[in-house]
């Protein structure tokens, strides 16, 4: 059994021998004497943070500034995969390179194949370069925060960011903000409440958008030094939190409440060798119930929060729901005729595929209201197994990382829980919707993807640690 999951999370795989055999490697490093001769290339991973910093900074107000849209952001998004590829021609060989990337690889290879025999290869190539360009932003982000300097950057650029979009929502909470679409069931008792959406136009959007910066905001507070930088913390996480509650999305209100748990877990996880036998034992549980029990009094007290709640145990009574539900059944119609590999990736591959099977011309959809769904649509089975793939073999080497920062108490390991956090919470939210797809929600994706890969260190250099 041990064998076998060493197997599955690459744990015994030679990285080493995989890149000195690959021809395309073989150009990594070509220009690394330009490098070293040129003064403005000795700047290059400070150029490249500069160059994703944008991106965190443009994304969550391309609908609501004049002059920025989702093709300001794409143009980013070349910019840094050109960059990155300058960066690595002028590198050094096997610089890294972590098994995450050998799952992120395959995804897209199997995300290719799915392109080349899609019945709309036209619309999939398009999804095809949009996944591939997430993927660059991967590796330049991995790349990047190998460093602590430009991690603690990227991720201090964020919260940032995002405190500013969470206090126009918190504005719109108080002041009300004109409601932008049916996002609430006309017959609920809940019809006439605000769902705020600050900057991002839409509720959903804007709590997937909050739900890694209520994670790394909380571990600011564990990493940030001084009582002001920490207070900001402080305010951060509340600010946050309120933010994405007032957005009413039973969505990441449920990814909110297992991001807690996790949460609660790592830390218990970090603090257990030094506290009591007592807390050793039943620290857990006692934290664990104290959470379901303050979970379960704030919806028996909170209205607003009870009837949002129940709602989600309403079938197609709500209307929500019942969207939801047709489609769900015309997409299992759809991942049952092409089950291996899909239709192709991208969302104007489902937006003509859809329609075919379209129980009834009120249930229209964008997507798959769910991004286990959505990715069985595009990529079928085979790149579905990819996904959970890459997701565990993340998991695998975020609580290495942790094991082996616990060992040291290097302070850092918080950036590594709040990544693995939001990728936990955001996988529970996308799990009923697919805000996942956005660029606002998928470049913080592969922000905390690119976080925990960051922290790997090859097999050997643990083992030599050890000894």
């Amino acid at each position: 059994m041990y064998s076998f999951w060493q197997r599955l999370t690459l744990s015994d795989l030679s990285l080493t021998g995989v890149l000195e055999a690959s021809y395309l490697h073989r150009w990594v490093g070509s220009l690394q004497s330009w490098r070293q001769q040129s003064w403005l290339m000795q700047w290059g991973d400070e150029i490249g943070a500069i160059l994703t910093s944008l991106i965190f900074i443009v994304s969550p107000f391309e609908k609501s500034i004049p002059g920025l849209s989702t093709e300001t952001v794409g143009l980013l998004m070349i910019a840094v995969a050109a960059f990155w590829l300058l960066l690595t021609v002028s590198d050094e060989k096997n610089a890294g390179v972590t098994p995450i990337h050998v799952t992120v690889l395959v995804f897209w290879a199997v995300s290719a194949i799915a392109t080349g025999l899609s019945p709309v290869r036209d619309a999939a190539m398009g999804g095809l370069s949009k996944l591939s360009l997430y993927l660059l932003l991967f590796v330049m982000l991995a790349r990047l925060c190998r460093s602590s300097r430009i991690r603690n950057w990227l991720i201090a650029i964020y919260l940032n960011t995002a405190f500013f979009v969470s206090g126009y929502g918190v504005h719109q909470s108080i002041y009300g903000a004109k409601q932008l679409g049916n996002w609430v069931d006309a017959e609920s008792t809940l019809a006439k409440t605000t769902r705020v959406y600050s900057y991002l136009n839409n509720p959903n959007l804007l709590a997937g958008y909050l739900l890694p910066a209520i994670a790394f905001s909380l571990a600011a507070f564990f990493i940030w030094r001084g009582w002001v930088q920490k207070t900001l913390a402080v305010v951060m996480v509340a600010v946050n939190t309120y933010c994405l509650l007032v957005t009413y999305c039973r969505g990441a209100w449920i990814g909110l409440a297992i991001g807690i748990v996790v949460a609660a877990g790592l830390v218990y996880y970090w603090l257990r060798p030094q506290l009591p036998k007592f807390w050793r034992s039943w620290g857990f549980p006692i934290v664990l119930g104290s959470i379901v029990a303050i979970g379960g009094l704030a919806i028996m007290v909170i209205p607003s929060l009870h009837d949002r709640v129940l709602s989600i145990f309403s079938g197609s009574k709500d209307s929500s729901n019942n969207v939801r539900l047709e489609v769900w059944k015309a997409v299992s119609k759809m991942t049952h005729d092409r089950p291996i590999l899909g239709f192709g990736p991208g969302d104007r591959v489902f937006k003509k595929i859809y329609p075919i099977y379209q129980t009834s011309p009120r249930f229209s959809a964008i997507g798959a209201y769910s991004v286990f769904l959505e990715t069985i649509v595009e990529v079928g089975y085979l790149g579905f197994a990819c996904l959970i793939w890459l997701l565990v073999v993340t998991a695998n080497y975020g609580i290495q990382g942790l094991r082996r920062l616990r060992q040291t108490g290097d302070p850092q390991a918080f950036w590594l829980m709040a990544a693995i956090v939001s990728m936990v919470a955001t996988i529970a939210q996308g799990a009923t919707d697919t805000v996942w797809y956005r660029p606002e929600v998928q470049t913080l994706w592969w922000l905390t993807v690119a976080i925990v890969a960051s922290f790997y260190q090859p097999v050997v250099a643990i083992s030599e640690g050890r000894e």
